[in-house]
């Protein structure tokens, strides 16, 4: 009987000492952790639950990597977590941390394209982001890209973002084109790019794009050149869109490609990375009989359907101009 009394003596102070040690080790996992500020720690593939409770132990994200791995086991997610980059807020305690892990909701990064950049600048703007890997293999070209904020993760290709900038240019001219007005002298969508590059160059004003592109799809409808300084600037420039000094009248009558004031029509390739403002423009634009516009000293731009008109126009400019220098 005594024996008896033992054995059961004993298996009860097992199980106390069992249960003792689970209420433990389930108030350490969810007391809050030893993190005072936010930190982003790289959890890496193939690293294992042991691995993982080091890697956070280590980056001070929780106290106890035995605690961890414990609660982790008792949970039943070793499998669940997943490997990634993540953000870790001050007190986490383990069991949130095992939360996040398990909710692969890892830190995302971000890049924004202004319009108007030719495709060599965004080139270096995607190798410029440090979580990304490998070079740019692909070689898109000028108009391919488009300009829009693009979330990546970290480890992402540099190709892989790459081509999705030019998927989303895609998508963003076929939508467009499907609700094109009619009659343009616009005719197929790389036209289109090409003629919203010069429009995204010729104005910062988005109230603008629609009556700038109407401006140069009346000169198309008339055959009368398109006189843009973009693309004379971009064809002198060797492709960067960047001149480094002001037009001149010789620049204006040097012919090259891309120089509207002497080749009729389109120039051959886009000058820019357009956005999505500057297609739906000259998909869709302003109705009226304009031909002209210059700069209006205010950072917008003032139109004329006449010469005489612009002339007046150009004036004004001038002079607006002249004053300028005077004060500075």
């Amino acid at each position: 009987m005594r024996a008896i009394f033992g054995v059961f003596l004993v298996a009860v102070l097992a199980a106390l000492t069992v249960f003792g040690g689970y209420l433990y080790v389930t108030d350490r996992f969810v007391a809050a952790g030893p993190l005072a500020t936010e930190r982003v720690v790289v959890v890496a593939p193939g690293s294992g639950v042991d691995g993982i409770a080091a890697t956070l132990a280590r980056e001070g994200v929780i106290n106890d990597p035995l605690i961890f791995k414990i609660g982790v086991r008792l949970a039943e997610t070793a499998r669940q977590l997943k490997a990634g980059e993540y953000r870790f807020t001050p007190g986490m305690s383990a069991e949130q941390v095992m939360g996040l892990l398990v909710s692969g909701q890892v830190v995302v990064h971000r890049f924004t394209v202004a319009e108007g950049l030719t495709t060599r600048v965004v080139r270096d703007i995607v190798l410029a982001q440090e979580d990304l890997v490998g070079e740019i293999s692909l070689e898109p070209g000028e108009g391919d890209l488009l300009p829009e904020t693009y979330n990546y993760l970290r480890g992402d290709s540099r190709d892989a973002v790459v081509k999705r900038m030019g998927a989303a240019m895609g998508e963003a001219i076929d939508s467009l084109w499907e609700h094109r007005a009619p009659g343009l002298p616009v005719t197929t969508k790389a036209q289109a790019v090409v003629l919203a590059s010069i429009v995204e160059k010729e104005t910062a004003v988005p109230a603008e794009r629609a009556r700038v592109a109407g401006v140069f799809i009346n000169r198309l409808r008339i055959g009368m050149p398109l006189q843009s300084d973009p693309t004379v600037i971009y064809g002198l420039s060797a492709g960067t869109g960047t001149l480094g000094r002001a037009l001149t009248r010789k620049d204006l009558e040097t012919p090259h490609a891309w120089n509207t004031y002497v080749i009729p029509g389109l120039p051959p390739s886009p000058i820019c990375n357009p956005g999505r403002e500057s297609l739906a423009a000259v998909l869709n634009p302003a109705d009226g009989g304009d031909l002209y516009f210059v700069a209006d000293g205010s950072g917008g731009h003032v139109f004329a359907a006449s010469l005489k008109a612009h002339n007046r126009n150009v004036a004004r400019w001038r002079k607006i101009q002249r004053e300028q220098a005077k004060r500075d």
